[in-house]
């Protein structure tokens, strides 16, 4: 399902609650809580309020289970991964994936290793593109 609000984006505070759900698929407070290591856990009340917001943006959804409602996910990590970086790249960066990359490449934060995989994925998509526009 695709945002309700393409320009809403999770805050990074529902982001650590929505990649619990995305995990677990479908959780209660108490499992989306307990699924965080022992000294990282969010507070239950706090996890429940953020739950509340969430659902009125329409990243998540509740039924109730008898006594307590299950939420489960109503946008996909895909979806909100890619209206990240549209975000980042219209605020940030002028709409440049160039001036992104620039910027990962010189603050040393890649390892050389996903630089190659970068390399290999950009060569296959140039041949997907080159291969789909000899075939029109």
């Amino acid at each position: 399902m695709p945002l309700r609000n393409r320009t809403n984006l999770p805050t990074s505070a529902e982001m650590r609650i929505l990649n619990a759900v995305w995990q677990l698929g479908s959780a209660t407070v108490d499992e989306i809580v307990n699924s965080f290591p022992e000294g990282e856990r969010p507070n239950y009340k706090t996890t429940q309020a953020f739950l509340r917001i969430m659902e009125n943006k329409g990243f998540v959804q509740h039924t109730a289970r008898g006594r307590v409602f299950v939420f489960e996910p109503m946008v996909k990590k895909e979806d909100v991964d890619q209206r990240s970086v549209e975000a980042l790249l219209a605020q940030n960066f002028g709409g440049s994936a160039t001036g992104l990359f620039v910027n990962l490449l010189e603050s040393d934060a890649v390892p050389v290793a996903d630089i190659a995989a970068l390399e290999k994925m950009i060569r296959e998509y140039k041949k997907r593109k080159k291969s789909a526009a000899t075939e029109d």
